[in-house]
């Protein structure tokens, strides 16, 4: 199918006139059409493809995609000892037609065929002549450099760590060019005055004595050697006999192993029966004392059920019946407690019913007693002095009497005064004793009345 197409393209465009042609390139290869008509001023990059230009207004280039294999080489260049050296590599350098690719997927370089882009721009329309010398005087220059910082020794003996550094400092020069460095290996590293060769001199010094030594260490081993093995035939035929003794004494030492073993089972067979014996004799005393265990714990359970009907019977003839007497007793307690508060709630209404008349008559005698008092006051009102007088005078026997009656069960009387008069005068105070009395009694002055009734 695409051949089909680029025999109609080519087709098209040769049977259109004569004024264009098609281009084709190769994998290997960066076509360049720029220029055009009608406004097309765009350049166009092919790899691997074709494309059409015009005659007169439009340019075609190219650039190779090839590997590049160039031969660096410094001549009498100082290293770090000051030892001049001649120092020639072998460098594989291609354009990049396509940009590394970062993690995302994306152009490292932010923009696709940024190298190529970068290539094209510095050695477009070049021969690949004028970019070999480019890339292998900046490669030269760089090898210079490090040749300066290294030692005879290091560069010698480690040549790829040599390389490699060339070519990690050559790498971000030769990447602005759009270039990649595939890879850098020393190839021939020489001098003008020998000093490699004396590196070389003595390291051969350095074998053919370490070789010498070895000759004697040979010869002393192979004597040594020899020694070791008449001493190890003796060893042989000394471990032989030791063997065949250690074999004899093995044999006896398995037999009466074998013995003993015999002995021992003997031993242990009627250790064993002695011990089953009295594991059996131990069994049937448990057996025996479980037996015992299970006829009293029957016991126990037959007196439990004992206990508990003797108490459910006592329950039933003796605490039933009291708890029935009990209520009882209590019942009639209550009743009699009640008759007796009914009781004497009616004995407190009788008193206080008592209490009311009783009341009621003393009220009555104390207001019929005033009743009187009053009339005998009007009436003493009315009668004056002289008959209130009258009246006291008619009351002293009577007063005279009440305080006498105790002086009635009295035999003698005695009178004892210290006064002369005696009796008389006991009399006489007696006497005079007697109106405060009366006033005290009545409220009436004897002495007073007495004196009224005079005038």
């Amino acid at each position: 199918a695409v051949l089909r197409h680029l025999h109609s393209t080519h087709r098209r465009y040769t049977s259109h006139a004569t004024m264009g042609n098609c281009h084709v390139t190769g994998p290997n290869e960066a076509m360049v059409i720029s220029g055009g008509c009608c406004n097309k001023s765009a350049k166009r990059t092919i790899i691997g493809g074709y494309g059409c230009a015009w005659w007169f207004c439009t340019d075609v280039q190219r650039l190779s995609l090839n590997v590049m294999t160039l031969l660096p080489k410094c001549e009498s260049v100082e290293t770090k000892q000051g030892v001049a050296l001649t120092v020639t590599g072998v460098a594989q350098v291609m354009v990049m037609a396509e940009d590394p690719m970062s993690e995302d997927g994306t152009a490292a370089t932010g923009h696709k065929n940024a190298f190529l882009s970068k290539a094209l721009e510095q050695f477009l329309g070049k021969s690949e002549s004028e970019i070999r010398d480019t890339i292998l005087q900046t490669l030269e220059g760089h090898l210079r450099a490090i040749l300066g910082t290294l030692t005879v020794e290091e560069i010698y003996q480690d040549r790829e760590k040599f390389a490699s550094s060339v070519r990690d400092q050559a790498a971000p020069d030769v990447s602005k060019m759009g270039l990649e460095i595939l890879s850098f290996v020393i190839k021939d590293v020489t001098d003008s005055v020998q000093y490699l060769d004396s590196l070389g001199k003595t390291a051969t010094a350095e074998v053919v004595k370490q070789a010498d030594i070895g000759l004697a260490n040979a010869q002393r081993d192979s004597g040594i050697a020899e020694a070791q093995a008449n001493q190890e035939s003796q060893a042989v035929k000394f471990e032989a006999d030791t063997n065949v003794a250690n074999s004899q004494r093995q044999y006896d030492m398995t037999n009466a192993g074998f013995e003993q073993e015999v002995n021992t089972r003997k031993a242990e067979a009627a250790l064993a029966y002695t011990l089953e014996s009295s594991k059996l004799q131990q069994e049937i005393k448990r057996e025996t004392v479980e037996v015992e265990v299970v006829r009293r714990r029957r016991a126990i359970d037959v007196e439990e059920q004992e206990v508990f009907r003797k108490e459910a019977e006592l329950v039933a003839t003796v605490n039933r019946p009291a708890e029935a007497e009990s209520f009882q007793h209590e019942t009639m307690a209550a009743a009699a407690q009640t008759k007796v508060v009914k009781a004497a709630l009616a004995d407190a209404e009788g008193i206080k019913a008592i209490g009311a008349a009783e009341a009621a008559a003393i009220q009555a005698i104390g207001e019929a007693e005033a009743a009187a008092m009053s009339a005998r006051a009007a009436a003493y009102k009315d009668y004056g002095d002289a008959a209130v007088m009258s009246l006291i005078l008619e009351s002293l026997p009577k007063i005279a009497a009440e305080v006498a009656a105790p002086l009635a069960n009295t035999k003698d009387i005695v009178i004892v005064s210290g006064q002369e008069d005696g009796v008389n005068g006991e009399v006489t105070k007696l006497l005079s004793q007697l109106p405060p009395t009366v006033e005290a009694l009545t409220g009436i002055d004897m002495t007073k009345v007495v004196k009224n009734l005079a005038k």
